[in-house]
């Protein structure tokens, strides 16, 4: 079964929303050191719930996006297209994670798929 593996949350100034994650929850949150603007979000350990990041709000991802674990985008991509939904971006490589890419079911919601591949460049 593929699961919620990661969310996003877009924020206008991420650095006021890390600022209230860390104040309101108690998160640990680090800016990342890749080539884009992201802070990875850690909401606890050794009890059930996901990790995420906040990033700054842009299009298509707009609001806040649960990402999907899967074992190959391409595959899943096309699944969502040929069950009524939409493929967002083109598959992107994030260096040293995997491959991602955003869809959008067919009630409008948008959400990620996501590969996982330590060897991707």
């Amino acid at each position: 079964m593929n699961r919620v593996i990661h969310f996003e949350l877009a924020a206008d100034q991420p650095e006021r929303a890390v600022k209230f994650y860390e104040q309101a929850f108690g998160w640990k949150i680090e800016k990342w050191a890749g080539p884009i603007e992201y802070w990875l979000i850690m909401t606890g350990e050794g009890e059930p719930g996901i990790d995420g990041a906040s990033m700054r709000r842009e299009e298509p991802v707009a609001h806040t996006v649960n990402t999907i674990g899967v074992p190959s985008v391409d595959e899943f991509a096309a699944k969502v297209v040929k069950a009524g939904g939409k493929q967002l971006s083109p598959k992107a490589t994030i260096p040293g994670v995997g491959y991602q890419a955003y869809c959008q079911d067919t009630e409008g919601n948008i959400f990620g798929i996501m590969q996982d591949d330590p060897s991707a460049k």
